[in-house]
């Protein structure tokens, strides 16, 4: 059991957050076309990133989001180092299901998208909880929905721009064209995305503030 009902929060918070942001690393090489745009299908889980990052930001506060980014980046790190070792491990001949050739076509991601993915989490989730804490010591608590969509706007732009243009323009995979609509589209998926999901942020806070105001034991 945890010494309090605020560790049970954080652990069920940042577990929920490294699980999803090393998911969309790691399929963040897939390319899916929405009309005439191409952007990473590692977006999809973003958003439940966002959420735990706003949850986080307002129940431990910056040094909690700092430490647990760069906790995670390390894991991510980790993750691409073991996906490393797994193709270079020859497959059974004849007996494994998914061959070599299969495993590499999925999982065998170039140094630029490993470098780009961790760059670009580091600085967008930097960024946003600076951000965060700017509009969070204006407005103390009130306008939830100004610090959460606020950060999100900002860091993301960052965050759409480095990793296509590290992992895909920089080693000449796409052309700048290409590069500029993938981005852009990402990251207007991305802001659609956060405010959208700015009621579940203000349902996250009931949940927890009422977990923490219960007798429920921790």
């Amino acid at each position: 059991m945890f010494k309090s009902k605020k560790d049970t929060v954080f652990v069920i918070l940042a577990g929920i957050f490294i699980t999803n942001a090393v998911v969309a690393e790691l399929i963040g090489g897939k390319l899916i076309q929405i009309g005439p745009f191409v952007m990473s299908i590692g977006i999809l889980p973003w958003p439940v990133v966002f959420l735990t990052t706003d949850l986080i930001n307002e129940y431990f506060g910056e040094k909690g989001v700092r430490r647990l980014s760069f906790i995670t980046a390390s894991l991510i790190a980790y993750a691409f180092l073991v996906l490393l070792l797994a193709i270079a491990i020859p497959a059974a001949k004849g007996i494994s299901p998914v061959n070599d050739e299969q495993f590499q076509a999925v999982f065998g991601q170039s140094m630029w998208i490993i470098v780009g993915s961790i760059m670009a989490f580091l600085v967008s989730q930097l960024i946003d909880v600076s951000v965060f804490w700017y509009f969070r010591n204006k407005t103390g608590s009130k306008k939830i929905w100004l610090r959460t969509t606020g950060s999100t706007v900002i860091s993301q732009l960052f965050d759409s721009f480095i990793v296509l243009g590290v992992a895909f323009w920089l080693p000449g995979k796409i052309n700048f064209e290409t590069f500029i609509g993938s981005a852009l589209t990402g990251y207007t998926f991305k802001l659609g995305i956060a405010i959208l999901l700015t009621p579940l942020i203000y349902w996250g806070h009931r949940i927890i503030k009422n977990y923490l105001d219960s007798d429920i034991p921790a």
